[in-house]
């Protein structure tokens, strides 16, 4: 299995080739081979930055002789106006780095941005914001790493990091005990120590889930208020409890109030605004 270092590396690979193709022809038409510049990255809305590592890895994966100098780290909140980095080098290399840098920390940016907001909702419960495997399509970890920034948890980050049996595999399966039942078996065949989250659609699903047991995490979707409260109080701090399905930002707070140790929202990840900057030129 690929490290995360090598798929990200990947990602920028194929993203360069993407955009730079057999070559970046308005840049190599107008700009000499040895012309040196210097640009800054401006904030252009108020939000939580995110993604100034990741532009580091950008510019060094492209031309490792780029010289950046970092102003303001990941995860600090961000005002109009405000100076990022800057960074010099080749203007050749300037031009061809820039949009890659401005698509991944605006969308990073935006998601962190947005978790805040979440995770502050939060406050003075013992609940933490989950994402979700709704994330753009070769863009996971970074989209991940901005909901940690954020202030959020990561979930699974994919299939293969724990066992999530969600209410396609309980159907498939034949109901709750085989799901679960299977999985138990899996694990100890394979060797493998991975949690087990069962997903509960209603009481009936929740009481058989308790009797067999030996899961780690409780995933009540699409319960109500009302319904959440009252499987908190049946599953009593035995399993990790999840409320999903639904939650919007003005119902958080009101899950939260039940007791639930998670809530996952995909919006964290699926429909963000990228947060607004740009990257340019500083003309001595």
């Amino acid at each position: 299995m690929k490290t995360n270092e090598e798929l990200i590396d990947e990602l920028i690979s194929l993203a360069f080739a993407e955009d730079v193709g057999d070559g970046d022809h308005t840049t190599l038409c107008c700009i000499p081979p040895t012309a040196m510049g210097k640009s800054r990255l401006i904030i252009k809305e108020d939000g939580v930055l995110a993604g100034v590592e990741m532009a580091k890895q950008i510019f060094h994966h492209f031309d490792p002789a780029m010289k950046i100098d970092i102003y303001i780290q990941d995860g600090t909140e961000v005002k109009k106006g405000d100076i990022a980095f800057t960074v010099e080098g080749k203007v050749q290399s300037l031009l061809q780095t820039e949009r890659l840098v401005l698509n991944v920390m605006q969308r990073m940016s935006g998601i962190a941005t947005t978790t805040r907001r979440y995770a502050k909702a939060l406050e003075g419960t013992k609940t933490r914001v989950l994402d979700t495997r709704k994330t753009t399509p070769g863009m996971r970890l970074l989209e991940k790493e901005a909901v940690k920034i954020g202030g959020g948890v990561n979930h699974r980050i994919g299939l293969f990091d724990m066992i999530l049996l969600k209410d396609n595999h309980v159907d498939f399966a034949g109901g709750i005990e085989q799901a679960i039942t299977r999985a138990k078996n899996y694990l100890k065949e394979k060797g493998k120590d991975l949690k087990i989250e069962i997903e509960v659609r209603n009481f009936d699903e929740l009481d058989e889930a308790l009797h067999i047991g030996g899961i780690d995490r409780i995933m009540l979707d699409n319960f109500n208020i009302e319904n959440t409260k009252e499987a908190v109080k049946r599953i009593n701090g035995r399993y990790e409890t999840e409320s999903s399905g639904g939650i919007t930002f003005d119902t958080l707070r009101d899950y939260a109030e039940c007791g639930v140790d998670y809530i996952s929202v995909g919006a964290l990840t699926h429909s963000v605004k990228s947060l607004d900057m740009s990257l340019k030129a500083v003309n001595h």
